[in-house]
């Protein structure tokens, strides 16, 4: 009986097939798990979620903050990270994060395609503003960690195998472009809705808009600022930063719920646990009687001892050393901070010479960074710090410049540890070399960049060219830092 059924079963799937259409096949074979052509909504979404915990809290963040001295990497990658043996001239060290990004400017590409003209969603002028600006911020972290990478011809999968390398200082001309372009599409009347709940920074509704147009200019001062060492124009950082976030609730943040949504360090550390408390941090907040002594660290068990890990020359060993008590489930992860648009204007008054106004900026990112939800102290106290530690040590231009820049490093930890690690980097540049690193090995052996992506390592010959045997991160700056590459 069962071979009847079996026999029957041929004969009709026979009929059926010879009786399909190409059409019918065609869909068939559609897989639709995987659909061809998603809503530029949906996508973008995930292109947020990605940007928030897949590229700035990733390993990018992770090994910045190993390197600027925020944490002490005390096992496994992180202890190889910092008594500088293999991980920073490893291919796979950050190849997650390369592969993230990469994947969220593709998705963007798409997007940006589907709401430009002749796009299935042409007019759609709010995506696609959005859209522009996540690609400026997902290519700068890029850039900025890599230097010189594949952009132009990239994001051609099937096209170009073997995408050129572009120079840093063409691709940071299309970051530019990419804002001026978001800034003048977000102005303009959409036929389309708000993004409402698929907006998982701003809200999507009417406001948000206004919002994202200010994390455009605050992006535009970021990045004008970073090129100081190449083209100062600090007044322009001034006009941009005034034109961004007019206090933190404007700030362009990623919220964690704490169950279905966890906050990228808090993760690292339930997952591995492979930092201790950094003693270089520690005395930079003490020799200032920095009220954030007491809230950045605790001890690795609750009641125990708290031991700073020492920086370069940490025991390899976990549950030893302190531990950030700012890492929590729900801390929330800076695409740009209100903090950070003060410090922005602190730094492009002081060196304008204009210490009035860089003292007002330096107290207001003083007072943003203390009242972080993780940090929450308050303004009257923050103001307090700022008349009694701060201010009685900016004498003149260059005491001014340095304490700016020594106070945004402490506001950074931890989650903006990128930032601060491309602040090290301008500023050594510039020759400033105001933030004191104890980590011996820093004398030879600072990371100046990061390494590209093995996947693009092994099968890109143009990657694989430029990246060598990884050695050139400790002796070759990247372009805006002075480099050739």
């Amino acid at each position: 009986m069962k071979k009847n059924i079996y026999n029957i079963a041929i004969v009709l799937f026979a009929i059926t097939l010879s009786s399909c259409s190409e059409d019918l096949m065609d869909n068939i074979n559609k897989n639709v798990n995987d659909p061809a052509n998603v809503a530029s909504n949906l996508i973008i979404t995930d292109v947020m979620t990605n940007s928030a915990f897949s590229v700035t809290g990733s390993d990018i963040a992770f090994y910045s903050s190993v390197y600027i001295e925020h944490n002490v990497g005390s096992f496994n990658q992180m202890y190889n990270a910092e008594i500088r043996s293999n991980e920073p001239t490893s291919s796979t060290t950050y190849n997650n994060s390369w592969n993230s990004i990469y994947q969220n400017l593709l998705n963007l590409k798409d997007i940006i395609e589907k709401c430009s003209e002749g796009g299935s969603e042409e007019g759609n002028f709010y995506t696609l503003g959005i859209a522009q600006i996540l690609s400026a911020y997902n290519l700068a972290i890029l850039t900025d960690a890599m230097g010189d990478v594949p952009w132009t011809e990239a994001l051609q999968p099937g096209v170009i195998f073997t995408p050129v390398v572009d120079k840093q200082e063409a691709i940071y001309a299309d970051i530019f472009t990419f804002l001026d372009d978001a800034i003048a599409n977000l102005g303009k009347e959409s036929t389309f809705p708000y993004l409402e709940n698929q907006d998982f920074i701003y809200g999507g509704d009417e406001a948000s808009i206004g919002n994202w147009i200010k994390f455009a200019y605050g992006l535009k001062a970021r990045y004008t600022m970073r090129l100081s060492m190449r083209s100062p124009n600090y007044d322009d950082v001034i006009t941009f930063a005034n034109n961004s976030f007019a206090d933190a609730s404007e700030q362009c943040q990623f919220d964690y719920n704490g169950t279905s949504s966890k906050s990228p360090f808090q993760q690292f550390f339930l997952d591995r646990d492979y930092f201790g408390a950094s003693t270089s941090l520690h005395n930079k907040l003490t020799a200032r009687n920095d009220p954030r002594d007491a809230i950045f660290f605790k001890a690795y068990d609750e009641g125990g001892t708290l031991e700073f890990a020492p920086n370069g020359a940490p025991s390899q060993e976990q549950g030893k050393y302190g531990i950030s008590a700012i890492s929590s489930i729900t801390a929330p992860t800076y695409l740009m901070s209100y903090h950070e648009i003060e410090f922005l204007k602190a730094e492009a008054y002081a060196r304008k010479n204009d210490l009035v106004n860089a003292k007002i900026a330096l107290e207001a990112g003083i007072v943003a960074a203390f009242a972080k939800s993780n940090i929450d102290i308050s303004e009257a106290d923050a103001m307090d710090y700022y008349t009694n530690e701060v201010e009685p040590v900016l004498l003149d231009q260059a005491t001014t410049l340095k304490e700016i820049m020594v106070q945004k490093y402490l506001a950074f930890f931890e989650e903006e540890a990128f930032e601060a690690y491309n602040d090290i980097r301008r500023l050594r540049a510039m020759g400033n070399n105001f933030i004191q690193l104890d980590n011996p090995l820093n004398s030879t052996k600072f990371p100046l960049r990061f390494t590209y992506g093995s996947e693009d390592v092994t099968t890109n010959v143009n990657v694989r060219e430029a990246y060598g045997d990884g050695s050139y991160v400790y002796t070759e700056n990247v372009w805006w830092a002075g480099g050739s590459r």
